[in-house]
């Protein structure tokens, strides 16, 4: 695999509202689940030829070298940018071993991924939750596996990243589901969103946090809704997002009211956490707890 130059692998984030963690952490660059949608393709983030998967050479060494400048143990978050568990990760294992230093190190870790590798590490994620907070976060936008065939080719079917939700979950795990993006005219049905959170609750998940619309900016936006148009022909998926969003960013699902309350009464009714705040105070305590369990 191709590797690119990094001076460091810890980066301080500019607030914790996004799931507690101060700081994020991207071991790759680029992704090959070939996601239709993907954000992390705006212009904004310069990543050349996004499909093409390259590691941060020296990696685990930079990695490291910032844990050990830390005054006080961060609270990471990898997956933002670059989903930690692609498909070469089952070999380079290099994910794996970035989480047996955060582990060492005493830090705590929020994953996103859409890859079921992610159960391979249940080990080392029981581990830090020893000692500090552990959010895993499996992003499910449909439990569709034909629709997500071709919202997002090359990523492991939904049936199959709710299954290791229940494992992780059936481990102890602080787990849930990131439902977002939810596409405008494609999955912002109360059908699709509603199958989604009583998957993810039959799979014991903590909670469900969702987006119920799509982002749009330059050079994804471009990327995207020519990507729509070849998965859906003759649909006008194009014309439609044009005509409703224009050039916006944020383009909220012209339901988002209905499905808002819809969403959140089946979360209420299967006890599943929905809102930022009470995620991040139920994470904290799970990490406590086990600390509590660990020494008495």
């Amino acid at each position: 695999m191709e590797t690119i130059p990094a001076k460091h692998l810890l980066h301080r984030s500019r607030d914790t509202q996004w799931f507690g963690t101060d700081h994020t952490m991207n071991i790759y660059r680029g992704c090959c689940h070939g996601c239709l949608y993907c954000d992390s393709r705006s212009d904004c983030y310069q990543i050349g030829e996004f499909d093409r998967v390259r590691a941060k050479a020296d990696a685990l060494r930079i990695l490291r070298d910032d844990l050990a400048r830390k005054v006080r143990p961060a609270f990471i978050c990898t997956g933002a940018m670059s989903d930690p568990y692609n498909p070469f990760e089952r070999e380079l294992e290099l994910t794996r071993y970035a989480l047996e230093l955060i582990d060492a190190y005493s830090c705590g870790v929020a994953v996103a991924t859409k890859s079921d590798l992610i159960v391979r590490d249940i080990d080392i994620l029981a581990s830090i939750q020893t000692h500090s907070p552990v959010i895993c976060k499996l992003t499910v936008t449909t439990a569709d596996d034909a629709l997500a065939a071709k919202l997002e080719p090359n990523a492991p079917p939904p049936s199959r990243r709710l299954a290791a939700l229940g494992e992780l979950s059936g481990a102890g795990l602080f787990a849930g589901v990131l439902l977002m993006p939810v596409l405008p005219f494609l999955e912002d049905s109360e059908e699709n969103v509603l199958s989604v959170v009583e998957g993810a609750a039959r799979a014991g998940a903590k909670f469900v946090y969702p987006a119920l619309g799509v982002t749009m900016r330059q050079g994804q936006r471009e990327y995207f809704l020519d990507a729509l148009e070849r998965a859906f022909p003759g649909q006008g998926l194009k014309e439609r997002y044009l005509r409703q969003f224009g050039d916006r960013y944020q383009c909220v699902s012209p339901r988002v009211k209905t499905l808002w309350k819809a969403f959140a009464a089946a979360c209420r009714e299967r006890g599943v956490l929905y809102d930022m705040k009470s995620i991040i105070r139920a994470a904290t305590l799970a990490g406590r707890d086990r600390q509590l369990t660990f020494f008495d």
